[in-house]
């Protein structure tokens, strides 16, 4: 007479879909992360170039700059 004899009926229905629910939150949050994370791997020398090509600083602080990662 169960029509959820897999989730075992009643109220551990409900039970089982909040977990599978928290899974596929937790999943999306740690995909979400790890995308993040890669984008973020920029070495010293790389943002210091992108912020000489941006104009942020000029020649002379770059110049400096870059000695000083090398040392």
């Amino acid at each position: 007479m169960h029509d959820f004899h897999f989730f075992g009926g009643g109220w551990m229905m409900f039970l089982w879909w909040f977990l599978i629910i928290i899974l596929i939150i937790f999943m999306v949050r740690f995909l979400w992360n790890s995308g993040q994370n890669k984008q973020n791997k920029e070495t010293p020398m790389e943002i210091l170039k992108r912020r000489y090509a941006n104009g942020e600083i000029d020649e002379e602080e770059y110049n400096k700059r870059k000695r000083e990662l090398k040392n």
